[in-house]
C-alpha cells in the first residue's frame, strides 16, 4: 500500500511517486525550503511530526513485546507503524550519535567524536531536521533532551541545545535530580552518568523529570492541536542512573532478573581496542549487576508509561490521524555481555537500536528486518512531508521499505567509535549486513572481527582469523570501506 501523501492537487501521483522516493518538494518545484511561499504552505496539509527520543534504550530487551521486560506502550507504538528491526547507530554515544541524525551527516563529516564540542564548531551552516521543518513554517518545539547535554549532570539545562531549531525550548527537572545524594552508586570511582548507580525514587510518576517531560509535551499539543508542529519529545531514562518510582521496581523481583552472561573464554578472540568496559563487569559481584540490571528494567517501563501518557493525548486530541511518529533511541546499551556495560562498543547490543515510523494511512504492526541508520531519519521525515534537503544529506530516504517493509534495499549499516588511550586514538569501524557484522580497528592494524549473524547472534565467535572465512574476511573488508567512503567531502 502506497503512503498517502497529503497534498489535494496531486494526491495520486504523490502516493505513486513516495514509493519511488521522490518527495512533494520536488514534485512542487520548490529548490529549497526557504522558497516555499506562504501560498504554497497554506495549499499543503501537513503532517504533525511527534520525534520521541529515548536515552541509552536496549533493543531486545527494552521493547517490541520482550518476554522479561514490560513496555506495553512501545509495543502498541510499534502495532501503529513499522518497527525496523536492524536499525543501527552511526557512533554509540549521545552527543556523536544525536549531532549525525540531526544534521543527516555521518560522524566524520559533523567531526563530532565526543560530547563536548558543538556541531556547528566544524559545520556552522548546516540545517538540522527541527531547522528544516522549521523554515517550512511549523512550530518546532523541543522537551527534554534532543540534543546531547550530560545526564544527570546538565538536566534542567540547555546542554549542547541548537538554538536555531526550536521556536521554543523546556527543560524539565525533578526528584531524579534534586534527590541525587540518595543514589546508589556500585561504581563511585565513575561520575554518575557513566555508573551502575540506581535510586528506587518515592512519589509519583510525574515527581520525576521524565514525567515532567510527558506533562510538558501533552500540555504543548493542547496548544498547538491546530497548527503544524513539530513536537521533539525527549526521554532520559533508561540512562543511568537508573531512577524510577517504586511500583515499576516491584515488577521485576530480583529472583525473576537474569545474572549477567558469562562466556567461558568470551575474550580470547576478541580485540583489546574492542572492549569498553575494563575489568570486565566493572569487576562488581555477581548481586550488584543483577541489581543494576533490575533497576535497568524498571526505568525502562517508566519511560514506556510516559511515552503511554504522550500517545494517549495524542488519541485524546484527534491528532493521530494528522501526526507522524518516530521513536528512536541514540543508541544501544549493554547489560554483561562479554563483561559489557552501556554502549561504546560495536557490538550489536551497543550499535543497534530501537526504531519505530507510524505514519497516518501507513502500514500498521509491520517489521522490517532490512538494515537502516539513524541517519535515515532526516531524509525520511523531509521526503514524508514534501520538503526538499537542504543539504547533501547522507542517510537514505525509507519510503520504500515504509510501503514495503521486504522490499530490496542494499545499503549495510555504518557505527564507528573513537578509542583515546595514554595519548593515542584508535578508530573502530563496522558495518552491519543482514547476515554478517564485519569491524576493523585502527584500519585493521589493532585487530579485526567478523561474526555471522545467521548462526551466532550474540557475537561469540569471530571468525575474522580463520582461514576458511578469509575470502569473506576479504569481502567485508572492502565493502566497509566502500561504505564510509560515501562520506561526503
Amino acid at each position: 500500500m502506497c503512503l498517502k501523501f497529503i497534498n489535494q492537487r496531486c494526491s495520486v501521483l504523490l502516493s505513486c511517486r513516495s514509493a519511488l522516493g521522490i518527495g512533494m518538494g520536488s514534485l512542487l518545484g520548490l529548490s529549497s525550503p526557504s522558497q516555499a511561499s506562504q501560498k504554497e504552505r497554506a495549499d499543503r496539509k501537513a503532517y504533525n511530526v511527534l520525534f520521541i527520543a529515548v536515552d541509552d534504550l536496549n533493543n531486545d530487551l527494552g521493547c517490541y513485546g520482550s518476554p522479561i521486560v514490560k513496555s506495553p506502550n512501545i509495543d502498541r507504538l510499534a502495532a501503529r507503524g513499522v518497527l525496523f528491526d536492524k536499525a543501527y547507530c552511526q557512533f554509540p554515544l549521545s552527543s556523536p550519535s544525536r549531532s549525525s541524525l540531526l544534521t543527516g551527516y555521518c560522524p566524520d563529516k559533523t567531526g563530532i567524536y565526543n560530547l563536548q564540542t558543538h556541531f556547528r564548531e566544524n559545520i556552522p551552516e548546516v540545517v538540522t531536521l527541527p531547522q528544516l521543518y522549521r523554515q517550512n513554517g511549523y512550530k518546532t518545539v523541543r522537551v527534554g533532551k534532543i540534543f546531547h547535554y550530560g545526564v544527570p549532570g546538565q538536566i534542567g539545562t540547555n546542554g549542547l541545545d541548537d538554538a536555531v531549531s526550536w521556536d521554543k525550548v523546556v527543560n524539565p527537572i525533578g526528584r531524579d535530580k534534586t534527590e541525587e545524594a540518595k543514589i546508589i552508586n556500585y561504581t563511585p570511582q565513575r561520575g554518575l552518568g557513566s555508573s551502575l548507580a540506581y535510586y528506587i525514587a518515592d512519589g509519583e510518576d510525574i515527581e520525576q523529570t521524565d514525567g515532567i517531560v510527558a506533562t510538558e509535551a501533552i500540555r504543548l499539543m493542547e496548544e498547538q492541536k491546530d497548527i503544524p508542529f513539530f513536537l521533539a519529545v525527549g526521554f532520559y531514562r533508561p540512562h543511568t542512573p537508573y531512577v524510577a518510582p517504586r511500583k515499576y521496581f516491584d515488577w521485576y523481583p530480583m529472583e525473576t532478573v537474569p545474572p549477567a552472561p558469562v562466556i567461558e573464554n568470551d575474550w580470547e578472540d576478541i580485540p583489546e581496542a574492542a572492549l569498553f568496559t575494563k575489568p570486565a563487569n566493572w569487576g562488581l559481584p555477581a548481586e550488584q549487576l543483577r541489581e543494576a540490571k533490575r533497576a535497568y528494567y524498571a526505568a525502562v517501563s517508566f519511560m514506556d508509561a510516559q511515552v503511554g501518557r504522550v500517545l494517549d493525548a495524542l488519541d485524546k486530541l484527534k491528532l493521530t490521524d494528522k501526526t507522524i511518529i518516530v521513536l528512536w533511541s541514540d543508541h544501544g546499551y549493554h547489560l554483561g555481555e562479554h563483561g559489557q556495560w552501556m554502549k561504546q562498543s560495536l557490538f550489536e547490543k551497543s550499535a543497534r537500536v530501537p526504531f519505530i515510523i507510524s505514519v497516518p494511512d501507513g502500514l500498521k504492526g509491520k517489521v522490517c528486518n532490512r538494515t537502516v541508520e539513524l541517519l535515515d531519519i532526516y531524509p525520511t521525515l523531509a521526503a514524508l512531508n514534501g520538503f526538499s534537503l537542504p543539504n547533501r544529506q547522507e542517510g537514505n530516504n525509507l519510503t520504500p521499505l515504509l510501503n514495503r517493509p521486504k522490499t530490496q534495499w542494499e545499503h549495510p549499516a555504518r557505527t564507528q567509535v573513537l578509542r583515546r588511550n595514554q595519548g593515542q586514538s584508535i578508530m573502530g569501524r563496522s558495518i552491519r549486513t543482514e547476515e554478517w557484522r564485519y569491524t576493523e580497528w585502527d584500519e585493521g592494524r589493532a585487530g579485526v572481527e567478523l561474526y555471522d549473524h545467521r548462526k551466532d547472534p550474540c557475537e561469540y565467535s569471530n571468525l575474522a582469523n580463520l582461514l576458511e572465512y578469509r575470502k569473506k574476511t576479504e569481502e567485508m573488508s572492502k565493502l566497509l570501506r566502500q561504505r564510509f567512503a560515501e562520506t561526503s567531502d
